[in-house]
């Protein structure tokens, strides 16, 4: 039986000839379509070998290879629907762009521009002109300056105002940023000395103070955005730090973090720190995030006094740390939104998930269900209250009211349902909660709703 099915297996030509694999070769390298063919022709001469396969159809080689094909000629960097509730989800690219920053971002990367040239004057220029004056005006600072992330921020304001001198931290800041990233290692590269002050849970202005002296290059302040610590608590107020910073003539340098740009207690939020009242409030440098909050792309933001900020530009550091022009493009149609606040909720899609109305998300919920019932029949859809979550290390303990779609399968446990979602062309990444895959309408948008019905008749 087994030779028989080898005998029957089709030649690497023949499958080239078919009129599927021709019209393949209009639009895909011809590598790529015969490796794929051989490898399809190979992995069935196996799967016969073995005795896993005790048929062969006509078709079954060449749809096989059809698949592989696809596979190779997909970019590994691919979309993803994230249906998880988490707006700004780390492993699935944090904030999503506007579609004025993705203009931006095309025009920079199809064009020639003026990157680092003064059409003016008719000489070089700097690349940071095209956003500095934007930051300063959105946030109040007298210059600023950006990176390629905000750990990279942290060192160069490190390396510039704080090499082989001291830098003042409380210990309840010490913060992991995530991937085993953590400050203390961020601070040793920059050359700068780290000393600890106060506990965990409580530091006080004396505790600075006491540890002041003439090696002392700044005093840190980190805000916690990945985790709160409640209770018996107290820490050094912006305020406070300042006035230290100006008696001792030391700069006070504050990471915020996620670079939150709007006051979200407005619409009834837990409070996070903005960026405007840092400036406002008299600390000298303050880096934060170009993603995460901001909603742009991956980015450290440098804001502050502009004799700090021109030193820093000086430093050897910043051309390693430089920001790329479609970085550069996507920032600063990030950032023009917020020259209105209620066109960049409108606007910037994390700011806009984040805020959106739980009525609204409500509706989509129903709309994706009604499709989905009609789609398949293989499994049970039901529209149910939850709560999302903001992500990215940002209002840990912030539970958003949101509407979900409870997925059940008749034949199919929760755990198999997920793993097929993800397993699909375009992969559903859902979350799963005791019996149910739940499927969060505040992070899938309309468009995406397509893609989910061809995934549950994919797996049903």
């Amino acid at each position: 039986m087994n030779r028989e099915l080898l005998r029957n297996l089709p030649k690497v030509d023949e499958l080239l000839d078919s009129k599927e694999i021709k019209k393949l070769l209009e639009e895909v390298m011809r590598p790529i379509v015969v490796e794929s063919v051989r490898e399809a022709i190979e992995q069935v001469r196996s799967e016969i070998l073995s005795g896993d396969r005790e048929k062969l159809e006509g078709d079954d080689v060449l749809s096989i290879a059809l698949k592989k094909i696809k596979r190779k000629n997909s970019t590994n960097l691919r979309r993803i629907i994230n249906a998880t509730g988490t707006v700004i989800h780390t492993n699935l690219g944090r904030s999503l762009l506007s579609k004025q920053a993705m203009t931006n971002v095309i025009n920079a990367a199809s064009n020639y521009s003026n990157l680092e040239y003064d059409v003016e004057k008719g000489k070089r220029g700097s690349r940071y002109s095209h956003i500095e004056e934007l930051i300063t005006k959105i946030t109040g600072a007298e210059a600023a300056m950006v990176v390629n992330n905000n750990a990279a921020a942290v060192m160069l304001v490190l390396n510039t105002l704080c090499k082989e001198k001291e830098a003042i931290v409380s210990r309840g800041q010490l913060v992991e940023i995530g991937g085993s990233f953590r400050i203390p290692e961020v601070m040793r590269f920059s050359n700068a000395k780290l000393i600890e002050v106060g506990t965990t849970n409580r530091t006080h202005d004396y505790d600075y103070e006491d540890v002041i002296n003439e090696n002392t290059g700044v005093l840190l302040k980190i805000h916690t955005s990945n985790f709160k610590i409640l209770g018996f608590t107290e820490e050094v107020s912006i305020e406070e730090m300042v006035g230290l910073g100006e008696k001792h003539s030391i700069p006070v340098v504050e990471d915020i973090g996620s670079g939150v740009l709007v006051d979200y207690t407005k619409y009834g939020f837990v409070y996070e720190p903005t960026v405007q009242e840092s400036i406002k409030k008299g600390i000298d440098v303050v880096t934060f995030s170009g993603d995460k909050m901001l909603g742009g792309p991956q980015a450290g933001i440098i804001a502050g006094k502009k004799k700090y900020i021109d030193m820093m530009k000086k430093n050897q550091l910043t051309r390693a740390l430089r920001i790329d022009k479609m970085t550069l493009a996507a920032l600063e149609g990030t950032l023009k939104h917020y020259l209105d606040e209620s066109d960049a909720i409108k606007n910037i899609p994390s700011l806009n998930m984040i805020l959106m109305n739980s009525e609204e998300i409500k509706k989509k919920a129903y709309k994706l269900k009604r499709k989905l019932v009609k789609a398949t029949d293989k499994f049970d859809f039901n529209v149910e209250m939850d709560f999302s979550m903001v992500g990215g290390g940002s209002m840990p303990t912030e539970r958003i009211k949101s509407f979900v779609i409870k997925v059940k399968g008749y034949e199919m446990k929760p755990a198999l349902i997920e793993k097929k979602l993800r397993e699909c062309e375009t992969p559903v990444v859902v979350r799963v909660s005791g019996d149910s895959v739940i499927m969060d309408l505040r992070t899938i948008k309309e468009d995406e709703f397509k893609f989910i019905e061809d995934a549950f008749k994919e797996i049903g």
